[in-house]
């Protein structure tokens, strides 16, 4: 089981392998893998450090969803992405 605090988004370019990913929820989070396997170990490992430094900069921690989910899709600007 993957366990994510919020959810994800992970994004394919025109780089067979270069991906990037961002959460919806936690604002200012982004990242990017090598593959949706590294994205998804990144943000595990990413996600809580973001958190901590919203909470030593005194900004809003968003609620966490229910149910976070992984969601894989091309980038929106493809030729931005690259």
């Amino acid at each position: 089981m993957i366990e994510l605090p919020y959810s994800l988004i992970i994004e394919a370019t025109l780089e067979p392998d270069f991906f990037t990913f961002f959460s919806p929820q936690l604002a200012g989070f982004s990242g990017a893998g090598h593959s949706v396997e590294d994205c998804i170990d990144r943000a595990t490992t990413a996600m809580p450090e973001h958190v901590e430094m919203l909470l030593q900069t005194n900004r809003p921690i968003p609620q966490k969803p229910n149910n976070p989910t992984i969601l894989i899709q091309n980038a929106q600007s493809l030729e931005q992405a690259a």
